[in-house]
């Protein structure tokens, strides 16, 4: 079972501006995310009300925020960037 992952334009350009070994670093722990039998365990829910609910993926010290439906095994990268700044209207 491995999830697909997708990743929005602003996601793209988030990732385009990041350090390229840092970048890359990013893209090596989404695939591995995608193999695992259930993703949600190795990220952290972000609180508040949002439906569908966002989840933050650690990559040393940036984060990734995306949406994980596991009804069409599809992980949604949201957005990109230093873990100081990502968190700003999640």
């Amino acid at each position: 079972m491995v999830y697909r992952v997708l990743v929005t334009n602003h996601a793209k350009k988030n990732l385009a501006q990041l350090p390229k070994n840092d970048a890359k670093e990013i893209c090596l722990e989404l695939k591995s995310l995608s193999f695992e039998d259930n993703p949600k365990n190795h990220v952290k829910k972000l609180k508040g009300n949002k439906n569908p609910p966002f989840y933050s993926l650690r990559v040393g010290s940036y984060r990734v925020i995306l949406n994980i439906e596991d009804n069409v095994m599809v992980i949604h990268v949201i957005e990109a960037g230093h873990r100081s700044k990502i968190y700003r209207g999640y």
